[in-house]
């Protein structure tokens, strides 16, 4: 945070000083929710969750160095608090606050926000790579790219940010326009609009809708860059003031050429900036083309990619500059598509999330690993589709099919249609089983991989799919290594 004093916290949340505190305290770190991480001189929100009370912690994050307690009930003598109503709210107020004062105090920062159903949390990764090899810059740690999420990450701007990146996410209408009254953006990236969370928002359309009010915050004088293979984001150009620069790999101002996938299906792209783009201050943004070579996986990966640097040299980066930072880079948030080999077996394991794009864009990543080798695909169940829930995940059984995936097993009964679409498509015979839990699928996994084998693992974080990985790639590893010793005793 800007340093700031309990004073200026209370007068700007409406709070009173209780526990003590006499308004001099000097916040100079951040603003936590976890006790854990708290260091000397930060703000502690003593948030109340749904299993832990941050007001449990009080006297530990004194003890830790906290400068000051932001607190909703009093916190009893000797600790230097806030007291507001709602400190979710409080938090809000001051990252608004902290964020107008930290353009004020320096007018070159950049606020670059991203949204899309898919991708979003990857491309916040690299921007915050692209962008941090011009200046400092802050980036949201993880998916923190809700009401609480982005005020803490707003919150930890200094006099020396120059670029603050931000991710906003979406539940339902108004989230992101809330969002945007908190961190109003210079420059917006719209990725994509797909079905994830159809379920809150009743239809793709609504989605749409959704998305949309991220370019509508910015003003006359921001950009918006808009995804021109989706039709959905392209017609977002209608609906902002600000100048529109698009992106894509066929069509776009700015283009992802030369797209390869070497035999680890991992993204090689060249940059494409045509001549007359102009950033927000008036500068122009150096023509060219830039190769870029992450250390990511999958085609999808690329139109992230292209997504990012597009931001990024509209923030001020160099292109070359920019495209060289990205060399070998992996996912600051994870490795959303992991490969690991064991066994002479690869294992793609991309169970963090899963929604219908992303789960097409995965099983077309196996069908190109697997040419020449048996594709087994394991999927899990993609939640939050409301009613249309069976429909989208046949749809995917139906893909598995055309696009000549070996093996499919289905995990869970949530997952049930891939497997029946699958069965219906016409061309499987038993190529597809349905299998009740992780356990069962383990078991089948251990019956039927041999050498060669390329597997997916595939589903929605909560259905279960990421406990499978690690004891998969353990056994993987122990039949390696009895292979081994057999091949050794043959030749003693």
């Amino acid at each position: 945070m800007l340093t700031t004093t309990a004073h200026d916290i209370a007068r700007l949340t409406g709070g009173t000083l209780v526990g003590g505190a006499t308004g001099d305290e000097r916040v100079t770190g951040e603003a936590r929710i976890d006790s854990r991480t708290v260091n000397e001189g930060d703000l502690f929100a003593a948030f109340v969750g749904e299993n832990v009370d941050g007001h449990d912690f009080l006297h530990a994050v004194m003890e830790a160095g906290a400068a000051l307690a932001l607190v909703s009930r009093e916190p009893g003598a000797g600790i230097p608090a806030v007291l507001v109503e709602d400190v979710q709210e409080a938090l809000s107020v001051l990252a608004r606050d902290q964020l107008e004062r930290a353009r004020r105090e320096n007018p070159a920062l950049r606020v670059v926000a991203v949204t899309g159903s898919a991708g979003k949390t990857g491309t916040k990764d690299l921007l915050g790579v692209a962008l941090g090899a011009v200046g400092p810059t802050i980036a949201p740690v993880g998916s923190f790219n809700n009401e609480l999420g982005l005020p803490l990450t707003v919150l930890r701007l200094d006099e020396h940010t120059r670029f603050l990146v931000l991710e906003m996410g979406a539940r339902g209408p108004g989230h992101i326009t809330h969002l945007t009254s908190i961190a109003r953006p210079d420059i917006a990236l719209v990725l994509n609009v797909g079905s994830a969370h159809l379920g809150e928002f009743g239809s793709v359309d609504g989605i749409a809708r959704a998305k949309a009010e991220l370019v509508q915050a910015l003003g006359p004088d921001g950009r918006a860059v808009l995804n021109a293979e989706d039709p959905r984001v392209a017609a977002m150009a209608e609906l902002t003031e600000a100048p529109v620069v698009t992106w894509g790999l066929d069509h776009g101002d700015v283009r992802g050429t030369d797209l390869q996938l070497d035999e680890d299906a991992r993204v090689s792209v060249t940059l494409s900036i045509p001549e007359g783009l102009v950033r927000p201050d008036g500068s122009p943004v150096p023509a060219g083309s830039f190769e870029v070579r992450p250390d990511l996986l999958g085609e999808h990966q690329a139109a992230n990619v292209v997504a990012a640097l597009t931001g990024a040299v509209l923030a001020g980066a160099d292109p070359a500059q920019a495209a060289a930072s990205l060399k070998g880079v992996r996912l600051a948030s994870g490795q959303r598509m992991e490969a690991l080999r064991a066994g002479g077996v690869l294992v793609i394991d991309d169970a963090y999330n899963a929604n219908p794009d992303s789960m097409r864009l995965a099983l077309k990543t196996l069908a190109h690993l697997g040419r020449g080798h048996r594709t087994i695909a394991v999927l899990g169940e993609m939640l939050e589709l409301g009613d249309q829930s069976v429909r989208l995940h046949d749809e995917i059984g139906r893909l598995a099919v055309r696009l000549n995936i070996g093996q499919l097993i289905v995990v869970g009964r949530g997952a049930a249609p891939i497997h029946q679409g699958a069965s219906l498509e016409g061309s499987f015979g038993g190529e597809s089983m349905q299998v009740a839990d992780v356990e069962e699928a383990l078991a089948v996994l251990e019956r039927i991989l041999a050498p060669g084998d390329v597997v997916l693992l595939k589903s929605s974080r909560d259905a279960g799919l990421r406990r499978l990985a690690r004891p998969l790639a353990a056994h993987l590893g122990r039949s390696a290594d009895r292979a081994r010793n057999q091949d050794g005793g043959d030749h003693a």
